[in-house]
């Protein structure tokens, strides 16, 4: 398998109908008795302000636990990796997955996403390069809750759901909320999208067409990537 560049590491969010439904909906499939942990964001710093991705990747293995997800040996290795996009408020923007195959003459493209609760991938879009076209992109999820966000005419109350980071470059503001086997889509070619997880966590996978790392444009502008 060829190396992945840390830009290569992203995945898409998407746009779709919208809903007022707020974060934090009811979950299915995690253990009965059990509540997720949750960790506060300097557990996800070093003593000298880098990112900790042990502290990372230790809290999604728990979120695999909590839903019985399948701990497979690539999780275990450098395929699985952790991101703050640099912002360094993990426990609001950051995320983490693995790209199970990302196969560029035949155009397709596999991923799962990982997102702690309440946790966001930043708003984003994918233009189109030499090597790819407008990543076309359907998110599938499997456990835990998202609300996905796209451009088009404000979800009303929208505004005071987006988190802190976002509130004056956001340009996405449909809204719709995701549960456990509900796939969304990205509404067209190029467009602004993001994610957020709900209180539980989620586990999404992504269908899609090729990623190509260069294609990624983020609205914040502090993002490094």
């Amino acid at each position: 398998m060829s190396k992945i560049s840390r830009r290569d590491m992203m995945g898409g969010v998407i746009a779709g109908a919208a809903s007022t439904a707020l974060l934090g909906a009811a979950q299915s499939g995690a253990k009965e008795s059990s509540v997720l942990k949750t960790y506060p964001n300097e557990h996800f710093y070093k003593s000298d302000g880098t990112f900790d991705v042990d502290a990372a990747k230790g809290a999604y293995y728990e979120m695999f636990d909590h839903y019985h997800y399948p701990i497979v040996p690539r999780l275990r290795g450098d395929e699985f990796w952790a991101v703050d996009f640099g912002v360094g408020k993990f426990t609001e923007v950051g995320m983490a997955g693995i790209f199970w195959l990302n196969l560029k003459e035949q155009n397709y493209f596999g991923h799962e996403i990982y997102l702690l609760p309440g946790q966001m991938i930043p708003e984003h879009r994918h233009v189109k390069t030499p090597d790819a076209g407008p990543k076309l992109e359907s998110w599938h999820v499997r456990h835990g809750s998202v609300h996905i966000y796209g451009e088009g005419t404000p979800t009303p109350g929208v505004d005071e759901r987006i988190p802190p980071t976002h509130g004056e470059c956001c340009q996405a503001r449909v809204e719709q909320q995701l549960l456990p086997g509900e796939v969304g889509h990205l509404a067209g070619p190029e467009q602004w999208h993001w994610m957020r997880a709900g209180a539980e966590g989620a586990i999404v996978t992504e269908y899609a067409t090729y990623h190509d790392g260069a294609a990624l444009r983020f609205s914040l502008s502090s993002i490094v990537f």
